[in-house]
Order: structure tokens, then sequence, then C-alpha cells
């Protein structure tokens, strides 16, 4: 596992300096690392630069778009896209690297499971149950959607399940789920405006309540403990504030703020 192959790991990020050195680690087996970063105040420039990743400094222009960006830096038939606080265990390190190394010409790309934990906790429910991501894919064969929020790649071509996982430590610290609860129900509430939705705060209110119920009790949730709770709570603050504020989005075109 000294050997390094040849593939491209293409990774935004933006304040993250406590989660990028275990992401980087996680994939040092990769010949290059691409870092697109969006003007971190901390330290994760200086973290990236003395891994010996290749740092791109570029003003934001939402997820799909940047982690395109990021995908164009590489210079690799083979690219896996990760985001800052996800890893790659051992036996998927060792599944990519034989991918990489005996490539099969039919396959354009290749999908993981997550899986996800949140405050110590594998979560084995809670709306996560099932999350099937492609990360893996050939360059010029795979793109990312140009979505704001909630982007995914897309490949032209065949593409494989396999069974070994990818690693997701979401962010647990209750203050920073809030900014970011803040940041994602904005970016949503922009894209459902503009693809001409409309809204009322007593539709946003009923639309949170089914999603805590769908969360914590059709997907099980209840079963991932106080975390689980905790997810399914903070899920449907999200989206009550993103048609909420899709909402304000109607009244101020309405007039005409």
């Amino acid at each position: 596992m000294n050997n390094k192959i040849p593939l491209s790991v293409a990774i935004i990020t933006k304040e993250e300096a406590d989660n990028l050195p275990d992401c980087l680690r996680s994939v040092a087996f990769a010949e290059q690392i691409v870092v697109v970063d969006s003007h971190s105040s901390d330290s994760t420039v200086q973290i990236a630069s003395d891994f010996g990743c290749e740092v791109f400094i570029e003003s934001w222009r939402g997820f799909g778009l940047q982690k395109q960006s990021a995908i164009a830096h590489c210079r690799h038939r083979w690219v896996l896209i990760l985001d800052a606080d996800e890893r790659i265990p051992p036996e998927t390190a060792l599944k990519i690297r034989d991918i990489v190394l005996h490539p099969s010409t039919a396959v354009a790309g290749y999908s993981f499971p997550r899986k996800n934990f949140f405050q110590g906790r594998w979560i084995r429910h809670a709306g996560w149950r099932p999350d099937r991501v492609t990360r893996l894919f050939q360059k010029d064969l795979g793109r990312v959607t140009p979505a704001m929020v909630h982007e995914s790649v897309e490949v032209n071509g065949t593409v494989v399940a396999l069974n070994v996982p990818i690693e997701h430590f979401t962010e647990s610290r209750l203050s920073r789920i809030l900014l970011k609860i803040d940041n994602y129900s904005t970016l949503g509430a922009r894209k459902a405006f503009d693809e001409g939705k409309k809204t009322s705060v007593w539709s946003a209110a009923m639309r949170a309540f089914l999603t805590f119920f769908q969360d914590y009790f059709l997907r099980l949730g209840i079963l991932d403990g106080v975390q689980g709770l905790t997810l399914a709570v903070t899920d449907a603050v999200n989206k009550f504030f993103k048609y909420a504020k899709l909402n304000e989005l109607n009244r101020q075109e309405k007039s005409g703020d």
C-alpha cells in the first residue's frame, strides 16, 4: 500500500481544518489530490499544501460548479470525488486500488454505500438508509450536476455498485449544524424559487412535521437513540426554513422589494 496509483482525488473545502487531515490521510495512496478552497480563514489551505495537495483558491459558485472545477484540475483518467468530512477506509482503498490498476473498459463509474456517523454513533436509520453515492468514475465520462446544493455525479455509461463503504463523519456540533441549516435552507429556497415554486408558512410547517415523522418513525430513526432524535429534529427544522424562506422570496417578488 506504499505505492501510489494513477488516481486523482477531488475535494472542495471551506473552513475544513478539523476534517481535512483525516480525509487526506485516507487517500494518501492517490498520485494526485486536488483541493479547491473557497477562501478559508482557518488553516485548511496550509494543511492541504503541507500534505502535498494541489491547491486552488476559487470563489464560491455553489456545490455542483465548485466540485466540477476540482474535477477539471484532475489529470488522471480515474477520479475519486470526496467531501472533507468523508474517509476511505482500508478495505475500500484496496478495492479502489484494484479498479484503477486493473480497469474494466465496460465500466464508467462506481457507487459506494455511505456509512454515516453522527456524534460518535453509526447512524443505521434516521432517513440515511439507503445512502449510495457515485464517487469513482472516468473523468471523460462523468461530471457533477451544476446544482447549488444536493448535487450529484452523473456518469455516461455503466455504473457498478460496490459493497465497500465510504465513511461520512457529519457535523456533530449543534452550533455548526444551525449555521449549516441556515446556509442549506437558503440555497434550497433559492433553487425552488428559481424553479417557480410557491408555498406558505403553514405548508412549511406541515412539511417539517411530515419530515420529522418520516425520519423518526417510518425510517426508524427512533432506533438510533438521541442521535436519531437530533437528526430528525434538525432535518425537520431545515425543511421548515427552506420553505419559509421560499415563502419570503415569493412575498418579496410580489411586493417588488
